[in-house]
């Protein structure tokens, strides 16, 4: 295939999806990952796209969809509800089970909760998480299993590599922090990260979906799973009473989290 051929066939599928993946586009091109990320760069010079991590978007996508902020960033962002959420999630975990958590700073808090309460032990984590896997390390009778993969502004771990790792595991329960959430489900602004998330929940047996209400009606670039795929949501009090009814309906138990005054820091302090 011409490389105007496989342009062409690239911003096909973005007038198509809206967004396209490279790893995608390695498998239906049958070229290499170096020759993908050319074309990319050549067609968003040209203006014809805008180069996203892990693909590329429409050059018209709006910025808030793609925006990745990093890990530092997003913790001091509503802390008191995140703590909240966290604090809520912790009565889903039961000793002797296998978790996912992924990566994110709410599943991060709930990781430092469960590493301060030795009556929750023994724990397996699986996680894509680099915050969430530092903040378990050493911690007695939690192993920690890594994914692997190609490391994002978030510190999360993704690629085809962390999402083959998922595919051969199976755990009880996976808990997932999102960007944005609305009524088509919950969203990232990563495409790569969007298919390893979706490769956690694939590998659970149940999934609670963490976000704080200032998630509800952000939209990010990649679709994670449908309201109907989450069976425990945890959100903050703060949540709108429409976005509450619409998503006491929509997912199987809505669960509401009051924050405190004082957040919980990390080694589960209040």
């Amino acid at each position: 295939m011409l490389a105007t051929q496989r342009r062409e066939r690239i911003l096909d599928e973005i007038r198509t999806h809206g967004a396209v993946r490279v790893a995608d586009l390695v498998t239906a091109l049958d070229v290499s990952d170096m020759t993908v990320r050319r074309d990319i760069a050549e067609l968003a010079r040209d203006g014809l796209v805008r180069r996203v991590h892990g693909g590329a978007v429409a050059p018209d996508t709006p910025a808030r969809s793609t925006d990745e902020p990093g890990f530092e960033a997003k913790r001091t962002w509503s802390s008191a509800e995140k703590s909240a959420i966290a604090r809520a999630a912790l009565a889903d975990v039961e000793p002797g089970q296998s978790l996912a958590l992924s990566a994110g700073t709410t599943t991060w808090l709930l990781a430092t909760l469960i590493a301060a309460d030795p009556a929750l032990r023994p724990l397996t984590v699986v996680t894509n998480g680099l915050r969430v896997a530092d903040a378990l390390h050493g911690v007695p009778d939690v192993e920690v299993v890594l994914t692997g993969g190609t490391r994002t502004p978030s510190d999360a771990l993704v690629g085809p590599v962390a999402d083959a790792t998922l595919h051969h595991l199976r755990v009880d329960r996976a808990f997932l922090g999102v960007h944005g959430l609305d009524a088509d489900g919950a969203t990232t602004p990563n495409l790569a990260e969007a298919a390893t998330d979706r490769a956690l929940v694939r590998c659970a047996a149940a999934t609670t979906v963490l976000a704080d209400h200032t998630k509800w009606g952000t939209v990010g670039l990649a679709r994670i799973c449908g309201l109907d795929e989450i069976d425990t949501l945890v959100v903050d009090t703060g949540l709108a009473p429409d976005a509450r009814a619409h998503l006491a309906d929509a997912v199987a138990r809505l669960v509401l989290a009051a924050p405190t005054a004082t957040p919980a820091t990390p080694g589960g302090q209040q």
